[in-house]
């Protein structure tokens, strides 16, 4: 089996959110089940740069509105091999892979993600200048979703196509000529193409024309074939629902272990819980809350945005900050976010501790120290924040939506008695429910048993991409059989 894997960022040279995880983690655990998986990916600065040795591949002509590039090989740390697509006038340049350092969209987009899709759909078809060639293209998100309908227009023999959406409320949507200006025929600009009410979008070829479709958890698959999470396309996916499934992401358990965690105060597992007080003790010194070693300690990492709850987490605040309890968040995003939580922490210094900005290591220091983990999310496809809580005995408290709904076990009576509880889960996003979900978790915390039980029930859940792998291998089994044998997935209408 023959897996190329489309992204637009990659993990650890280029990320900003979970699909750099996904994109850097799947293959290697792929790779060491048996599958012949490789990346594909833009050659941005920060990749030219992180990898070290590269071989060139092969060159590509322009076309349409893209520019000429080529193809460079190397490897990812995991041993993965690595395909860059090296275009300076796209990639090489500062800020973030989809925007500047001031936060505006780069402009060009279209053209850098239409320049991403179309290499993977040419590696992929009877023309590709290469000799590897993969039996199935694995998109990501609409920044890959062109290589569908690429491949749909190609002739000859050409692999077949598997879309993931990792977050289905961004979809590329560019004005109606732009697929004319990457190389596309003109009959794909329909309804049963790539036009979305009047415009053009790469998610929407994506889910059009791929043969398979997944998103990143199995309950999100559902929600998304509703108008309320659907952003337009629940009618596209409920059409193709036969080709839709979930696959639960998963996480790196060597990078987020608390027995082997270097980043922490002292390590710690499920059976030897003695050196999580100890992390406790040094996130409330190095955020400069008082040492209070009885106190609960409630922890935020997260984008500072609406569709993480940051709104219903500000409006709660208030009330929140009366309750005996601690509260130190990592994070960045909107501004108006960003100044409320740091009035507030200037209002309530031994109450409230925040950190603009993000790095891994006070992430792992955060998420180890805290006894709560707060994700309020409007809406969460998966969420991989609450899988790394449950990994270091922090009690998720979450929003039952999406990823977030598949992951955590609700400590209602019946869960409770069971020993299956893992967190507190909370139905109707608002700030009331919010605040009723903290004081059932203060409630728990004043129990130390069932706490206790609580932290090591979730550090006994296994969710490694071993399990996300095999899930995806089967996917693949299915859509590209062994020869002779007939592929189980029935592709949507094209």
């Amino acid at each position: 089996m023959r897996i190329a894997m489309i992204s637009s960022e990659c993990e650890p040279y280029a990320k900003t959110g979970g699909l750099a995880d996904v994109a850097g983690s799947l293959p290697a655990a792929l790779m060491h089940a048996g599958v012949d998986a490789r990346v594909l990916v833009p050659g941005y600065k920060q990749v030219m740069e992180g990898v070290k040795s590269k071989g060139r591949l092969a060159a590509f002509p322009a076309l349409g509105d893209m520019p000429a590039s080529q193809i460079l090989a190397g490897k990812l740390p995991s041993g993965v091999p690595l395909m860059i697509v090296d275009c300076p006038r796209l990639y090489d340049r500062p800020g973030g892979p989809y925007q500047d350092s001031s936060g505006a969209d780069w402009p060009d987009n279209a053209v850098r993600f239409g320049l991403l899709s179309y290499v993977g759909a040419v590696l992929s078809g009877a023309a590709s200048p290469i000799s590897w060639r993969p039996r199935l293209i694995h998109c990501n998100d609409w920044q890959t979703g062109l290589a569908p309908a690429y491949l749909h227009f190609m002739p000859g023999d050409k692999a077949r196509s598997l879309m993931t959406i990792h977050n289905l409320a961004y979809q590329g949507v560019f004005p109606p000529t732009t697929g004319s200006r990457l190389g596309l025929p003109p009959s794909s600009f329909a309804p049963d193409g790539v036009e979305y009410y009047g415009n053009m979008s790469f998610l929407k070829a994506g889910l059009y024309y791929a043969d398979h479709i997944t998103t990143v958890s199995p309950n999100y698959a559902q929600e998304i074939q509703t108008p309320e999470f659907g952003y337009g396309l629940d009618g596209l996916l409920r059409h193709r629902a036969a080709a839709l499934r979930g696959i639960l992401n998963g996480i790196d358990p060597r990078e987020w272990n608390p027995a082997r965690d270097a980043h922490i105060a002292q390590p710690y597992s499920a059976g030897r819980l003695a050196g999580k007080a100890a992390g406790k003790a040094a996130l409330q010194a190095d955020a400069g809350l008082p040492a209070a070693p009885g106190v609960l300690l409630a922890g935020v990492v997260s984008r500072l945005v609406t569709q993480k709850g940051l709104d219903l987490l500000l409006e709660a605040l208030p009330a929140l900050l009366e309750l005996p309890l601690q509260l130190a968040l990592i994070g960045t995003g909107e501004p108006r976010f960003e100044q409320a939580l740091q009035e507030l922490a200037r209002q309530h210094p031994d109450r409230l501790a925040v950190r603009i900005g993000y790095d891994e290591v006070h992430a792992h220091r955060l998420i180890a120290g805290a006894d709560l983990f707060l994700m309020p999310s409007r809406f969460e496809p998966c969420g991989l924040t609450q899988l790394y809580s449950l990994r270091y005995g922090t009690v998720p408290l979450v929003h039952r939506v999406g990823g977030l709904a598949d992951t955590v076990v609700d400590a209602d009576d019946a869960a409770l008695a069971d020993g299956r509880a893992t967190g507190i889960v909370f139905d109707a996003p608002n700030s009331a429910t919010l605040l009723h979900a903290v004081t059932r978790a203060l409630g728990l915390y004043r129990n130390k048993r069932r706490w206790r039980q609580m932290m090591q029930t979730g550090m006994k859940q296994d969710f490694s991409w071993q399990h996300s792998a095999a899930d995806y291998q089967r996917l693949y089994d299915e859509l590209v059989p062994p020869a002779g044998a007939q592929a189980t997935v029935t592709p949507g209408s094209r």
